[in-house]
């Protein structure tokens, strides 16, 4: 059975999530309340209308409840800005439980009835006091959620090592998952350190043009693999995947030559 939805993220989410319109009139940007599992929140709207097959939800949907009036959206950045101003303090509570965690953020919901603390740990943490404190201390319901390394960079937003502001933290997402296979494909080195993004994890970006490479890979010769060109057969030693030219080693008893060509002006057995 087809239904209709949009799509909505969570601040501060780059993940999108079903809601059903209700029978409003929404349109991208719009921020509206919408009912969740855990109480009701703020989304932006970020894809319209649209009709999905129902069987294919994991779970019930939920419905958007209003939209927000000007009123609620500040308070809402207000409650959100109180919240993360918390941090060094939350940081310093943790410290003093001597507890083996770090908190990355704190993130609260739009009416400030729950609080969000998102941590990373090592191992599991029996935090169960130290919510109960932290529930005293600030007056509304207190949620500790562990992260992974990858989401707690996404929650940092710093420089990575191309110099720009990392893609996780710009909400920039790859459908594909990142592999060692994505870095081979490019030719590049696989030393852990030069593959490696903030996080420890593969740098996401390797996913960027990874269709590129992967499609211009199977037009190309293999490395060290036999190829014809205008000048006889010689040895493939390099590939250029960006300008599609291929770098050719011939040897002879008497002499080294090397040469490169584009794509199109040699032959070889594409399938091996």
């Amino acid at each position: 059975m087809q239904i209709e939805v949009v799509s909505a993220r969570f601040y501060k989410g780059f993940q999108d999530y079903y809601f059903s319109p209700n029978g409003l009139d929404l349109k991208n940007g719009d921020k509206v309340i919408v009912d969740t599992e855990k109480g009701k929140d703020i989304v932006t709207i970020v894809g319209e209308k649209q009709l999905i097959d129902g069987q294919s939800l994991n779970e019930p949907l939920k419905n958007v409840l209003k939209i927000a009036s000007e009123q609620e959206i500040k308070e809402a950045e207000e409650n959100m800005a109180k919240a993360s101003a918390l941090l060094p303090e939350v940081k310093k509570i943790v410290k003093n439980e001597n507890l083996d965690m770090k908190v990355i953020s704190v993130e609260s919901n739009y009416n400030y009835s729950k609080l969000v603390i998102n941590f990373t740990s090592e191992g599991r943490v029996d935090f169960r006091d130290l919510v109960k404190k932290l529930a005293e201390k600030y007056k509304t319901r207190i949620e500790l959620r562990q992260i992974g390394p990858r989401d707690a960079t996404r929650l940092m937003p710093c420089l990575g090592v191309c110099g720009k502001q990392t893609c996780c933290s710009q909400g920039v997402k790859f459908n594909e998952h990142v592999s060692i296979k994505m870095a081979k494909n490019q030719s590049l080195s696989l030393n852990p350190n030069s593959i490696s993004g903030l996080c420890g994890k593969l740098l996401c970006c390797l996913a960027y043009e990874n269709q590129y490479y992967s499609e211009t890979l199977k037009l190309m010769p293999k490395i060290n693999g036999i190829v014809k060109t205008p000048d006889g057969e010689g040895k493939v030693i390099y590939l250029d995947l960006i300008k599609k030219k291929v770098t050719v080693k011939f040897q002879t008893e008497q002499s080294t030559e090397i040469k490169v060509y584009d794509c199109e002006q040699i032959k070889f057995n594409k399938e091996g």
